[in-house]
């Protein structure tokens, strides 16, 4: 980020988390009246210049705004996001939900599903490493304008027909730790060049624990700092139920 002024990297920031909010692209005066920004709109269209041209913005041809790239998403996760919390009653309801079918492990990765997909309003993927798929939310998708083109749909309710498919995806991913997020072009499919998987695997100690991968799939512009914390916590009360298999 040395690259970056401090300025720029404050108004990156805002961008992103404006662009997050409402999927339109900003302007000047827009994001200077929004996020209070110590200088002025004249200062911001200069600068937003030059982050266009270092490759942080981009400007769609029908807006005089600017639009986050994949570059701007990936140090926004890397350096400049900072997580929510899951709140304690998200986090009991998710237990509740999920505890009743503890002994039946696909029916419970439905749930998890089903559950992840409410809290984020996201498409949600489960799977197990012995070809098992179970997702939810493939309506969400659509309140979206990025799935709006029935290529990138097509190519989303693809990856849930082809196990094979997903599996690659998840083994091909670039970055990340804990938690992983393919980015637009990172995910290799042309159709799905405005999108993003956050995805992360699940295991269990148990002799007959199961493994496998818990994702969510929607715009490259989806709230990370709410989604993250999301998928890390349906992860580890996976892993503490996986126990009872």
């Amino acid at each position: 980020m040395s690259m970056l002024t401090e300025r720029q990297i404050q108004l990156l920031r805002a961008i992103i988390d404006s662009y997050i909010n409402d999927a339109e692209p900003v302007g000047s005066v827009e994001v200077v009246k929004r996020h209070n920004l110590k200088f002025s709109a004249a200062t911001v269209r200069n600068e937003m210049a030059q982050l266009f041209h270092m490759g942080f913005l981009d400007m769609p041809h029908t807006s005089s705004g600017r639009v986050p790239t994949k570059l701007a998403y990936r140090l926004y996760l890397e350096q400049l996001m900072e997580e929510v919390e899951l709140p304690v009653l998200q986090e009991v309801a998710l237990k509740q939900r999920l505890w009743p079918t503890r002994f039946q492990h696909e029916r419970m990765l439905r749930e998890a599903a089903v559950a992840l997909a409410e809290i984020t309003k996201m498409l949600s993927i489960v799977t197990t490493k012995d070809g098992f798929v179970t997702y939810a939310g493939a309506v969400n998708v659509l309140d979206n304008k990025e799935f709006w083109e029935i290529d990138t749909a097509k190519a989303a309710l693809m990856l849930l027909d082809d196990y094979v498919l997903l599996e690659k995806v998840f083994q091909n991913a670039p970055y990340g730790n804990d938690i992983k997020c393919m980015i637009e072009e990172e995910l290799g499919m042309d159709s799905l060049k405005k999108c993003t998987l956050v995805f992360t695997e699940y295991g269990g100690t148990g002799a007959n624990s199961k493994s496998g991968y818990i994702a969510l799939l929607g715009p490259s512009r989806m709230n990370y700092a709410n989604v993250i914390p999301a998928v890390r916590y349906t992860k580890r009360l996976i892993e503490e139920l996986n126990e009872a298999w």
